[in-house]
């Protein structure tokens, strides 16, 4: 199963996308699972699908060696003239956003790596955080230390903070891409929790039941945030290639 490391050199992809329908989730998904299971794309590493449960949706986690053999696969024919017009069909907004996994923690008891897999039964949340390119390094930083009280915090098993390197979505009628904002203008929060409850509870408690250090948490974040979005999902599919060194 896929693991999330900083120390891989992995670029790391995550393919964001909306949709209003149950039906047209099942396409997407559909859609991705076909993607993953025909890839044999150079510098291709893993791709994680994930079923959007709270928003209709899904998210496909990819690693890739490097930039390059991503730009490749963008510049191929079938992604611009086949990929790109379905999911423009059936979604109703798509991000395709390159990271660098900056940190990854772990709840004590589940040892030294960050696994991701329909094999486990992990509760997904994920954030995607607006900020100014300048405060990005602060905002990375502060999401970090609140590890420090998420252990304590039922149900909760790990954090992954991913730094937004830059994010692009379909532009024009000839399949290609464009950029959505500027580079380093987000993160994204990866978090997996044992159950749909637990993080239910952690998202709906009142601020008079928060601790200290999270109300600290979550005040630095709100004067540094200049967007927010989020949804949470159930993993449904993963493949890897045979491991690939780190360009």
């Amino acid at each position: 199963m896929p693991i999330i490391s900083p120390e891989s050199g992995y670029l790391t992809v995550l393919n964001q996308f909306y949709t209003d329908t149950a039906e047209k989730t099942d396409r997407l998904v559909g859609e991705m699972c076909r993607i993953v299971d025909a890839a044999a794309y150079p510098g291709w590493i893993s791709s994680t699908v994930h079923r959007g449960v709270e928003k209709f949706g899904t998210l496909n986690f990819i690693q890739w060696r490097g930039r390059d053999d991503l730009e490749t696969r963008y510049a191929g024919d079938e992604f611009k003239h086949h990929t790109v017009p379905i999911f423009q069909e059936i979604t109703t907004d798509v991000r395709l956003m390159q990271n660098e996994v900056e940190i990854t923690q772990r709840h004590p008891s589940l040892g030294d790596a960050t696994e991701i897999s329909p094999d486990r039964n992990d509760y997904t949340a994920v954030d995607l955080i607006g900020v100014v390119p300048a405060s990005q390094n602060e905002m990375i930083a502060t999401v970090g230390a609140a590890h420090e009280w998420l252990v304590e915090t039922p149900g909760y098993r790990s954090q992954t903070v991913l730094r937004g390197i830059r994010a692009r979505g379909p532009a024009g009628s000839a399949g290609g891409l464009g950029p959505l904002g500027v580079d380093n203008d987000y993160i994204i929060v990866y978090r997996q929790w044992d159950s749909r409850g637990a993080f239910d509870a952690f998202r709906a408690a009142p601020a008079s039941q928060q601790s200290a250090a999270r109300q600290a948490t979550q005040a630095a974040l709100d004067a540094m945030t200049t967007s927010h979005k989020w949804n949470t999902y159930r993993i449904v599919h993963t493949r890897s290639a045979t491991p690939v060194p780190a360009a």
